[in-house]
């Protein structure tokens, strides 16, 4: 399990692939496994030289002493290319990743080629919040964690409402079992969890939006019940050289729509 010193912590990264890299980064509780096995890894490591990681206290990186703000998780991840000697990447955000990605292509400019942003926002008063019923599910989890200690299957299947629509989880069980356990894989702690959230909650690149110099790919799923579809509009709005594409069936995870997904970012990436 590969592990390099990036600042203050001890980060966990893979690499899957060869070609120009694309950094890949997880979103909210989650880890470097969490990255679909079955279609998105397996064909962007076809092109690219795939750079997966844990957050600051995700997973197996370091939880660290410090204030945790989105703005410190892009430093993170721009100290990751520096430490792996790569210069310049495609960026891949998504969720919390997301609004990683945009800290790092408004403060890092000269190392994103290209940027996605899946399932996320940009913060502020223009952003749709997330809604009354994910916080409260955010809020049953973290109560869990602190009852029982630690993660297991029950706490995870908490998520499902919110990363998946009820179709997909009545019609792939395997599909989702293997969600469960990715994430269970190297779970992330209950203290690293609250200090995202504050992270997420203070997040704010609306106004800064406009510094964003890459080609940008915008991804959102119409059935989106964590993060709600109509901020991929916002951020659009505000990123020069941007499109955003829609796909009708998808939930959070976009995993209902995984394989147009991959051909989309794949088509936009690959593009002259």
């Amino acid at each position: 399990m590969p592990k390099i010193k990036v600042g203050d912590i001890q980060m966990y990264y893979e690499t899957r692939g060869d070609g120009f890299p694309l950094l890949l980064i997880m979103g909210f509780m989650g880890n470097a496994d969490c990255w679909d096995p079955l279609h998105f890894v397996p064909r962007l490591s076809e092109h690219f030289k795939l750079i997966m990681f844990d957050n600051r206290g995700a997973g197996r990186t370091d939880v660290s002493s410090k204030e945790y703000s989105i703005k410190l998780f892009a430093d993170d991840a721009a100290g990751l290319m520096d430490a792996l000697k790569i210069e310049r990447a495609h960026v891949f955000g998504i969720s919390m990743g997301g609004m990683i990605a945009q800290e790092l292509a408004i403060n890092y400019p000269e190392k994103v080629e290209r940027l996605v942003l899946a399932s996320t926002f940009c913060g502020g008063g223009e952003s749709i919040p997330i809604p009354e019923k994910a916080a409260k599910m955010v809020m049953e989890i973290t109560n869990a964690l602190s009852e029982k200690g630690g993660w297991d299957e029950e706490i995870a299947r908490k998520l499902l409402p919110y990363v998946f629509t009820e179709e997909f989880i009545r019609e792939n069980p395997g599909a989702v079992d293997v969600s469960i356990k990715l994430l269970l894989t190297a779970p992330t702690p209950l203290e690293a969890i609250t200090r995202q959230v504050f992270a997420i909650l203070t997040f704010d690149a609306c106004g800064r939006l406009c510094r964003i110099r890459a080609p940008t790919l915008i991804l959102a799923g119409k059935k989106d019940a964590y993060i709600p579809h109509q901020n991929a509009e916002v951020m659009a709005r505000r990123i020069p050289n941007s499109k955003v594409v829609y796909f009708e069936n998808s939930g959070h995870e976009l995993q209902e729509d995984i394989e147009k997904v991959t051909e989309t970012v794949l088509d936009f990436l690959l593009a002259p």
